[in-house]
């Protein structure tokens, strides 16, 4: 009887242990579902490839990109999935989880066939600019169709949480800081050197931007460029005299040193700012500024705050990939990047702010440097290509009236003049992609009919279905050839969907994130439902990106 007993007692105190761990199991499980860090920090390097973090690792300190990269979680094989690979698009597409067939910003500027015109990503005539009297300032995100990562925290606090976006650019602070914003600040360069926004967010400059702006710290900006460690150390990057960089007005060679002062007259005022690393410090330092002026993470309400630091993509275009130039912004940007999470560590907390860093799109390598190295690239004359298929269509059907506009690489039909002409404009579609696929330099053609009817899932045909929206683009999409661009031929650009555009950098660091690294493929429109899952709030409304499980503790 004795030992009945004592076995019924000991089965009951393993029920009980199992019950506790359960219910302790659970708890854990509860409380891992999100964290509440009081800010969350998204930093983009405007035209950052990848390799940018191993090419210049060694040179680099220990509190910048190194901390990210040491202390965070590096996805090392990230990308871009839809093509232009271009700011607009890049930066909407990192902070709505989705593409450009969904969030509408199909590219910086694009053909609008409703109002028969070009438009910019970020204009909008309804609104007036903030702390200046120019026109060119009048921006919003109205042509932004969803929501991004600051909208949702914002609905989920009850929008008492902090959205500010800042760029030298105007689309890399509106875009990522989304339609709820508390503010988005850009650079007003030319003859006033200040920091503005438009009346979408506020009728005037709060008091911090004000007394930032009369500080003074844009005009000791402009000074002397040279490098920053002797020249004949920069061993990553090819010589400093060469035919493939543009130099600036006034100055006959791409060749240290640039007394920007002297250059600024001639190169736009203080515009000559943002093609040079100093663009950068000035984004560190008004981003700092912004935190003690809008009080962010200084409570426990999570807080959002964009950075974009463009200057990168200034200088790589002016300057191209291989230059001492970038390799010095670069260097220069490690230290901007190291005092800047300084004052995160002071003001918010070492661990009590969460951040990712990622860039808007990559560059290829000066087309003609690489042809003088055998590697084959080139450059597409966009006028006479315009010239050709306008007079194949003369040709083929009695009339050009029926192409309306050829513009990034999209061939936009008159729908008007076909209905006239009762011409059915598949058979226009499957003519001219034909035409254009026989063209010199261009390596894949789509019409409309191939990307709105069927499903593509790999391959270049799939990063152009992803940036192909259905009401904003063309009837026919043509891809250049690899290292193909339209461009001058000294300096660089991007816009393609090889793997020099679409290979960017992603790091995560801090609150709710592991320390680690993948080399697994993931892609820009997976980091804002990874950071509102780590939130525990709603996904942006258009988000097609996938949550990176691996990076959050």
């Amino acid at each position: 009887m004795h030992k009945k007993i004592k076995t019924a007692l000991l089965a009951l105190c393993f029920v009980h242990l199992g019950v506790a761990q359960k219910s302790s199991e659970a708890n854990v499980s509860e409380v891992s579902l999100y964290q509440n860090p009081k800010l969350v920090v998204g930093i983009v390097i405007d035209q950052m490839r990848y390799d940018y973090l191993t090419r210049f690792y060694k040179r680099f300190g220990e509190g910048g990109f190194k901390r990210l990269i040491e202390e965070g979680f590096n996805c090392k094989n990230n990308h871009f999935n839809y093509i232009p690979t271009y700011t607009g698009p890049g930066h909407a597409s990192i902070y709505t989880g989705t593409t450009p067939e969904n969030h509408g910003i199909i590219s910086n500027n694009w053909y609008n066939k409703f109002e028969k015109k070009v438009v910019y990503c970020a204009e909008d005539p309804n609104v007036k600019a903030v702390g200046t009297n120019s026109p060119m300032e009048q921006m919003s995100p109205h042509r932004l169709k969803t929501t991004t990562l600051g909208d949702q925290n914002r609905l989920h606090t009850q929008m008492a949480g902090k959205t500010i976006g800042i760029s030298i650019k105007d689309r890399g602070a509106i875009l990522p800081a989304g339609h709820t914003a508390n503010g988005a600040y850009w650079f007003r360069g030319k003859e006033e050197g200040r920091w503005v926004t438009s009346t979408y967010y506020r009728t005037d400059l709060p008091k911090w931007v004000r007394d930032f702006n009369a500080a003074g710290k844009v005009d000791s900006y402009v000074k002397v460029w040279n490098t920053l460690y002797p020249i004949d150390s920069y061993s990553e990057s090819g010589p400093d005299l060469n035919g493939f960089e543009q130099s600036f007005e006034g100055k006959e060679t791409a060749t240290f040193p640039y007394n920007l002062k002297e250059l600024k007259e001639q190169n736009g005022g203080y515009d000559i700012i943002k093609s040079s690393p100093y663009g950068n410090s000035l984004v560190a330092d008004f981003a700092i500024a912004a935190i003690d002026g809008e009080a962010l993470g200084m409570d426990s309400i999570t807080d959002v705050l964009t950075v974009s630091f463009s200057s990168t993509d200034y200088v790589g275009h002016k300057f191209g990939v291989n230059s001492k130039e970038v390799e010095d912004t670069y260097l220069r940007l490690d230290k901007d990047l190291a005092r800047f999470f300084q004052v995160l560590d002071a003001k918010v907390g070492v661990d009590a702010y969460t951040l990712f860093l990622t860039a808007d799109h990559g560059a290829v390598q000066v087309p003609a440097y690489l042809k003088s190295v055998k590697i084959p690239a080139g450059y597409f004359d966009h006028e006479s290509f315009e010239k050709a298929v306008n007079s194949y269509v003369l040709t083929a059907f009695g009339t050009a009236s029926f192409i309306e506009k050829i513009s990034n690489d999209q061939v936009f039909f008159d729908y008007k003049e076909l209905e006239r002409e009762k011409l059915d404009p598949e058979v226009l579609q499957k003519k001219i992609a034909h035409f254009i696929l026989q063209y010199k330099q261009v390596d894949k053609v789509y019409t409309r009919s191939q990307l709105t009817s069927g499903t593509f899932t790999a391959g270049i045909a799939a990063l152009v279905q992803k940036g192909f929206n259905q009401s904003r683009s063309g009837d026919v999409v043509y891809v250049l050839s690899p290292a193909t661009i339209v461009y001058p031929k000294k300096g660089s650009t991007h816009g393609s969907g090889n793997s020099y555009d679409t290979h960017a950098p992603l790091l995560f660091y801090g609150k709710g994130i592991k320390k680690g690294s993948t080399v697994r493929k993931t892609f820009v429109t997976d980091i804002a439902p990874t950071m509102t899952s780590l939130l525990g709030i709603a996904f942006p409304n258009g988000c097609t990106g996938s949550v990176l499980s691996d990076v959050m503790e």
